[in-house]
């Protein structure tokens, strides 16, 4: 993991405010808005080229982690999300779409970070990151349209080709070139030049994306400052009752620290620029569902790094009493 990532919450932060100032030129704000998408396919582009799908099959291995992660992310996540949106976001659809389209897909990079700060197993997390990363692309349109579809909010039309443009070409073009690479004279050229750019690169697209978005539809922000109030109280239920479901899933399945570890932050760090890739060519028209996604990281890094210290207190615990 690179050393931008790190400073993820900052450069997000970062990148708002500057997109919020350079959105005051009439020129620059018109131009943004067809900038949003081509950063965000790089940035994703960049993300796939640097996930290893060849350790898929091998990520198998450990069948009761890969069974925990499974259940956790895919079947009770997605439930508890729309149910806690239910319950404290009905009178805000668009940031209730939003906040479930954060919660519904795993993190893909820099949960790692979190992981060895809190000396988690971090091969057995990078392992399931290829299963995360594959099901959440085919499950996030599964869920918005189970859960919203009736709303008349979500057009499965629009859907698909947003997915199709923003997700699978990036997805599908990483692959090729990654074929490419492999010839023996590539090798050398992927490994020292091409994967380490695009690793760095991803934070920094992904921070042009926001400035963009923010740059052409700052108002949304200033005019609905109360986003950041709605969207916390679920946001740290969210992460309060999860810490505490993968902590008794661990239990139940006997995990020593370091496996149950892993299982927290995998389960806990979500994946804001899948989610934001979609919402920007699915819902142009309803960029408060956008910016939930992007006010989600915020509040989200914070409670990464202090439940990874709350796993050090338990791990430290663990061992005085043995």
């Amino acid at each position: 993991m690179n050393t931008l990532n790190k400073f993820h919450t900052f450069i997000i932060a970062l990148a708002v405010g500057l997109g919020l100032l350079l959105g005051q030129i009439a020129v620059i704000k018109i131009v943004s808005e067809y900038l949003i998408v081509p950063f965000l396919m790089v940035m994703l582009f960049g993300l796939f080229l640097n996930i290893p799908l060849r350790n898929l099959l091998a990520s198998f291995s450990n069948l009761k982690f890969i069974s925990a992660n499974l259940v956790i992310n895919f079947i009770w996540t997605p439930i508890f999300a729309y149910l806690l949106g239910l319950l404290l976001l009905k009178e805000h659809l668009s940031l209730w779409i939003g906040f479930v389209m954060l919660m519904v897909t795993p993190c893909t990079d820099w949960y790692l970070i979190f992981t060895g700060i809190a000396k988690g197993n971090t091969s057995l997390a990078a392992a399931v990151l290829p299963i995360n990363l594959i099901l959440q692309l085919i499950l996030l349109p599964v869920y918005l349209l189970l859960f919203f579809g009736k709303t008349g909010s979500v057009d499965p039309v629009i859907l698909w080709e947003s997915i199709l443009l923003v997700l699978f070409i990036p997805f599908l073009f990483a692959q090729l070139i990654k074929y490419w690479g492999s010839k023996r004279r590539k090798t050398i050229l992927m490994k020292q030049k091409i994967l380490p750019f695009f690793e760095t690169a991803q934070i920094i697209f992904l921070a042009l994306a926001i400035v963009a978005m923010f740059a052409s539809q700052g108002e949304y922000l200033t005019n609905n400052l109360s986003v950041l109030y709605i969207l916390l109280v679920p946001i740290l239920i969210f992460f309060m009752v999860n810490f505490l479901v993968s902590r008794f899933g661990s239990y139940l399945l006997k995990f020593n620290y370091e496996d149950s570890a892993s299982l927290n932050l995998t389960t806990l760090a979500r994946n804001s620029p899948i989610s934001l890739a979609i919402a920007l060519t699915a819902f142009p028209n309803d960029p408060l569902i956008s910016l939930a996604l992007v006010i989600g990281p915020l509040l989200e890094l914070p409670m990464l790094a202090l439940a990874s210290q709350v796993l050090l207190r338990i791990r430290n615990g663990g061992n005085n009493l043995s």
